[in-house]
């Protein structure tokens, strides 16, 4: 199936030799811009923060991004291109039926991604690894297909239901049929797991039983917190004189904002923990914790003022950083 190139730089806005950081901060900056949650048009926010998603995903990833690179460079502009073996959305029937080809839709993944870095649509007739084969006298159960699935953390936290579309393509006589169905997505599912939709596979041959669809969750990128787990890690950005004189700071949270208390003589990198504010385990209605990661930050430019005041500070202070603390 030939696919069209996917310009994960462009879609960032950032050029080939960018840093990490350069892809961080693009990616967070518009993952703000075009979240569904802020955004007046939910609709057009979503389809561009799935894009952004996709392009971070690969391109934080220096694996990814390494494979990406060496694709781009073969690619002719403007071209179609055809992936190298083994990476086609096809199944194909142990019992001699034809080939297929799968594409997805409503996954939150290009055909792109799936097929040179996702599950690829792949198709596993033979029973390995993604369930078991069975056949009886005369009939065989249908292929195993695998794909990807974005989830966004709010879908993680409250769980949700999505629309997927299954297109089934016969590559030598070009016919298609396609099939929309719904799946769950439950809360607490977590990065890596996998949801399987039983019947969704391919289909089975002399009355042999459908098989299943395995959907390889990816959970999205957040362009405010990080997931370790069912934890969320937040960095907070504070001013040195509330690390050292504390303060009270309201925290965005998934469900609305969350009050934290910075203790006076706070460290940079000191980790708040906010208890069962993180993502639900699935076990029995537990949750994670949320922790706020102090970030101290210095001002970029000063005053005379305020250049005065801090030079006033460093006189009358007795605050030594590299005096040794006396052993107990």
């Amino acid at each position: 199936m030939a696919v069209d190139f996917k310009d994960y730089y462009a879609v960032l806005g950032v050029p080939r030799t960018a840093s990490e950081d350069d892809i961080k901060k693009a990616f967070r900056k518009l993952a703000r811009q075009f979240h569904p949650d802020v955004a007046r048009d939910k609709k057009t926010a979503e389809e561009k923060f799935k894009e952004i998603n996709e392009a971070y995903e690969v391109l934080r990833d220096p694996e990814k991004r390494k494979r990406y690179d060496e694709l781009g460079a073969t690619w002719t502009e403007g071209a179609a291109h055809r992936p190298p073996p083994g990476r086609q959305y096809r199944s194909a029937s142990p019992g001699g039926a034809e080939d297929y080809e799968f594409h997805f839709g409503g996954t939150g993944f290009s055909d792109f991604f799936e097929q040179f870095f996702g599950g690829g649509g792949r198709g596993n007739g033979f029973g390995n690894g993604a369930g078991p084969y069975t056949r009886t006298r005369g009939s065989s159960r249908g292929a195993n297909i695998e794909g990807d699935i974005v989830v966004t953390l709010e879908e993680a936290m409250r769980g949700s239901t999505r629309t997927l579309s299954l297109r089934r393509v016969n590559p030598r006589t070009g016919q298609a049929e396609t099939h929309t169905f719904k799946v769950r997505i439950p809360a607490g599912v977590q990065d890596g797991q996998t949801i399987r939709v039983a019947g969704r596979g391919g289909e089975g041959s002399g009355g042999g039983l459908p098989g299943d669809l395995y959907l390889h969750v990816r959970l999205a990128a957040h362009p405010d917190f990080q997931v370790r787990g069912a934890d969320l890690f937040y960095e907070l950005p504070i001013a040195p004189w509330d690390a050292v004189l504390g303060a009270v700071v309201r925290v965005p949270y998934l469900d609305g904002p969350v009050t934290v208390r910075v203790a006076p003589g706070t460290n940079n990198g000191q980790k708040l923990r906010v208890k069962v504010k993180g993502l639900p385990t699935g076990k029995g209605g537990t949750r994670g914790d949320l922790y706020v990661v102090i970030n101290v930050q210095l001002p970029h430019r000063v005053t005379d003022q305020e250049r005065k005041l801090w030079e006033e500070l460093k006189r009358v202070s007795r605050f030594d950083p590299r005096e040794r603390v006396p052993e107990a």
